[in-house]
């Protein structure tokens, strides 16, 4: 059990052109074209060679289904590509955001103390509607 490999990090950049190619059902030189033109770019291992990963071959999947599937030509595919990432980029800052705020919501949630009729402080442990609600920040 000890030898098997650890979760595998779909960024990590480790097929050449020739394996991506045929994990994403494409001739190697149209990664190549791909490549040059921006749409799916790979990493470069030292010795100038392509490298793609998980993800890349993903995209070229996309890009391959876009143009094939649905007739869109190159720039219209770049464009759309561009377009998911600043969504999926708006996406995790929303989210980022909205977990900021929730953070800082429950930190400052308001207390409210109602007065009771005889001018003391009910701490909520009773259900009774006072005409005075004091709220206290803090």
């Amino acid at each position: 059990m000890d030898h098997l490999p650890q979760p595998f990090d779909p960024d990590a950049a480790v097929f050449p052109v020739s394996v991506a190619a045929s994990l994403a059902d494409m001739h190697p030189q149209t990664l190549r074209g791909y490549d040059r033109l921006g749409l799916v770019v790979p990493l470069r291992a030292r010795g100038r060679g392509r490298r793609y990963s998980l993800r890349d071959v993903a995209k070229l999947r996309h890009v391959q289904q876009l143009s094939q599937g649905e007739g869109i030509n190159l720039e219209g595919i770049r464009r759309i590509l561009s377009l998911e990432e600043e969504n999926d980029a708006l996406r995790e800052q929303v989210e980022y955001l909205s977990e900021t705020l929730h953070r800082v919501q429950s930190r400052t949630q308001p207390r409210v103390f109602t007065a009771d009729e005889f001018g003391g402080v009910d701490h909520g442990r009773t259900r009774r509607r006072s005409p005075r609600q004091i709220t206290w920040r803090g």
